[in-house]
């Protein structure tokens, strides 16, 4: 049986263009995470230049996912011995810049770069280009894990990929507004039963470009239970990930499973 796996989810109020400013917090967040025993802190979505800052700033700003706010991230991440996801605005080698989050582990090992593949509304199309990609998965501690930017966790066939992948957690940085607080409250646990499996879902909180930010940060177990979650206000919440209920909600509720054999029938 796999060890327990803690993380944290950082629920902070944008700082719109002071990348500087937002690694100093960065810094702090995760000295807190460590200090308090989680292996991975979970940013939200644009969490590094902001989210609604026009696609002027957002092309002036993007960056390669080996730039160097990657290796301000790497230090931080080594500095203080815990993995970190961030999201930021990547430049792609065609030119377009793509709403993206990075995994850096504690030992500053890049381990997946991911782009948003569903736009939602007009900002984020006016900024960012949509990348479909295979479902990625890799192993972080024994738990075989991928990423999801928020509007994707919306798609079934989103959540539904990764599991099919053997995913155990999805994480998802996140910049969802007051008016769908389906989403986190309802919809999060949804899509981690449906699939069997953990999703942790790191929202803003506070405004941003005329654009208010819902909070409720969230972390749904593989039985549709919320382990944890955050209020409207600024916080570092945790929750601790058990093989004991990932084991005893796939025994319970079978769909991935069942899905396979429907698929792949035995000859």
């Amino acid at each position: 049986m796999r060890a327990p796996l803690k993380l944290a989810l950082w629920q902070c109020a944008p700082a719109p263009l002071d990348v500087p400013g937002n690694l100093e917090r960065l810094e702090a967040a995760a000295r807190e995470a460590a200090s308090a025993g989680a292996q991975l802190l979970v940013c939200p979505e644009m969490f590094i230049t902001g989210y609604a800052i026009g696609a002027p700033a957002v092309q002036t700003l993007a960056q390669m996912a080996d730039g160097a706010w990657a290796d301000a991230v790497t230090g931080i991440a080594q500095r203080h011995q815990v993995a970190v996801v961030y999201g930021y605005p990547e430049r792609g080698a065609d030119g377009r810049v793509h709403n993206a989050a990075q995994w850096i582990d504690a030992s500053g090992l890049r381990r997946l770069n991911y782009r948003k593949a569903y736009l939602f509304g007009e900002l984020d199309r006016s900024q960012f280009a949509a990348e479909a990609q295979s479902a990625r998965t890799f192993d972080f501690l024994g738990w075989k894990v991928g990423m999801l930017i928020c509007y994707d966790v919306e798609f079934p066939e989103a959540t539904r990929a990764l599991a099919l992948a053997g995913a155990d957690l999805i994480v998802v940085p996140t910049a969802n507004m007051a008016d769908y607080d389906f989403v986190a409250r309802s919809l999060v646990p949804v899509r981690a039963y449906e699939n069997q499996l953990f999703v942790a879902y790191a929202n803003f909180a506070g405004s941003e470009g005329g654009l208010q930010y819902g909070g409720l940060s969230v972390v749904a177990g593989p039985d549709g239970a919320t382990l944890v979650q955050a209020g409207r206000e600024e916080a570092l919440v945790f929750a601790t990930l058990d093989d004991e209920r990932l084991t005893a909600a796939r025994n319970a509720a079978q769909h991935v499973r069942d899905l396979t054999v429907l698929h792949n029938p035995p000859t």
